[in-house]
């Protein structure tokens, strides 16, 4: 009883850092609001086109900006305030859900709008999914912890997506797709709110002077020398290229192949996030970052594996069954990489490597998700499907072979935070207002 108790505190354990908690709390509604429009958003694509193609022309719209943008928003992050960013970043988020909610609701949506209000959005993620990754260092002020606040940031984002599609589903089904939006569009308020609640130290000015396009070029230069972190990103590309497209399918499994509606798009997605939510509270728990390496190969392994069962699948219990697997490889991985790359990154390029981290969901997959969707519309979506689990999976077996040269590089890093962190004292609910990462370090 005392071991869950303790473990269960583990869990929750970044949450006693108050701007953490307010951030934390803004996010719990505003990303419950994304992920009610993401799935309303594909269910009306595929509602006015009846193509395939099309659902992964949308998705490819809506996240192929962040391909363009993010290597240069993660160079101005290491330069500028992400608490501004994400002030900016919502408030467009919250413009483009308002204007497709009065589209919506007026019945003057159409393909065309929908395609230019994705691509507004791909343009806002570009630089809000690296400012939320960078800012969760400025809210947590110790690294050790770290990895519990990222696992959290996980926790709360599966949550929503386990919860958010099944409300969107029956919302659909009973007044119409674009009450969704609206929805979304008000729970960016929350947000705003915990945004301008914040009380965070004076961030010290860069003394860079280079260029964006040549601070780019170090953050590439630096990522690539570093071996841990070009296996771990090399890694998450191929999944997010390979894998995490398998969601623009998802439409097409739940009408055509399963014969559902709307509801059965819902409980799918929500499967896969009861197993990535399963994911983020396992890491969450976890006591220390060494060995994430190992569970981020294991994660690999099984999302691989549990995408090429869907292919055969052809019965809904089943294909529910699989989900949470699905959920659960994909997104622990993600986690893993996460805090490994926060972990072995200097702090001067912490911006320039989670950039390009962005860039393996944010990026890659809208293009993969557009070649799925090509490749559904000629050959089916079980074949596409079985073609992306296979790359994956091929990609899981190069990274879990080369574990033993990993391992020896990241478990002296992980091992030296921890040490760190074991001669530094931080008042938990004083926040960011005691010590940062980097004057704990000077102190050593």
């Amino acid at each position: 009883m005392i071991t869950i108790r303790r473990k269960f505190k583990r869990i929750f354990h970044a949450l006693t850092f108050r701007n953490y908690r307010l951030f934390f709390s803004g996010q719990a509604v505003s990303i419950l609001g994304t992920w009610m429009q993401r799935l309303a958003m594909s269910w009306l694509v595929y509602r006015l086109s009846d193509s395939a193609f099309l659902l992964g022309l949308v998705e490819f719209t809506g996240q192929f900006p962040a391909l363009l943008l993010t290597p240069i928003a993660g160079v101005l992050l290491d330069r500028w305030n992400a608490r501004s960013v994400l002030l900016y970043s919502q408030s467009a988020a919250l413009v483009q859900a308002s204007i497709l909610a009065v589209l919506t609701l007026s019945g003057k949506i159409e393909i065309h709008w929908i395609i230019l209000l994705s691509i507004a959005w791909g343009v806002i993620v570009a630089f809000d999914s690296p400012a939320r990754q960078t800012f969760v260092i400025d809210l947590v002020p110790s690294r050790e912890k770290l990895g519990n606040a990222i696992a959290l940031n996980s926790t709360l984002f599966n949550s929503a997506r386990m919860i958010g599609p099944s409300l969107a589903g029956i919302l659909i089904a009973l007044v119409g797709e674009g009450w969704c939006f609206l929805i979304n569009a008000l729970s960016y308020l929350a947000i705003l709110v915990a945004l301008g609640m914040l009380r965070l130290p004076a961030r010290p000015k860069p003394t860079s002077t280079t260029g964006v396009w040549q601070g780019f070029l170090e953050g590439m230069q630096y990522a690539s020398a570093n071996q841990a972190i070009r296996w771990i990103l090399c890694t998450l590309s191929i999944t997010g290229f390979a894998g995490l497209s398998y969601t623009v399918l998802l439409p097409i499994f739940a009408r055509d192949i399963l014969h559902g509606g709307p509801e059965t798009l819902g409980f799918l997605m929500g499967g896969a996030g009861v197993g990535a939510l399963f994911a983020a509270l396992s890491l969450a728990s976890k006591e220390s970052v060494i060995g994430l390496n190992r569970t981020m190969a294991r994660a690999a392994l099984i999302g691989s594996t549990a995408l090429l069962s869907m292919v055969v699948i052809r019965n809904f219990w089943l294909t529910l069954l699989v989900m949470p697997f699905v959920g659960y490889g994909l997104i622990a991985q993600f986690i893993s990489g996460n805090t490994l790359l926060q972990v072995l990154a200097d702090n001067d390029k912490r911006g320039r490597v989670i950039s390009l981290y962005s860039l393996t969901f944010n990026g890659v997959t809208p293009i993969g998700s557009l070649l799925a969707g090509t490749l559904a519309h000629w050959i089916g979506a079980p074949l596409a499907l079985m073609i992306g689990g296979t790359i994956c999976l091929i990609a899981a077996g190069a990274f879990k072979a080369k574990q033993a040269n990993l391992e020896r590089l990241i478990r002296p890093v992980c091992e030296s935070i921890e040490t760190e962190s074991q001669h530094a004292v931080i008042p938990a609910d004083q926040g960011c207002k005691t010590r940062t990462p980097d004057s704990i370090s000077s102190q050593q």
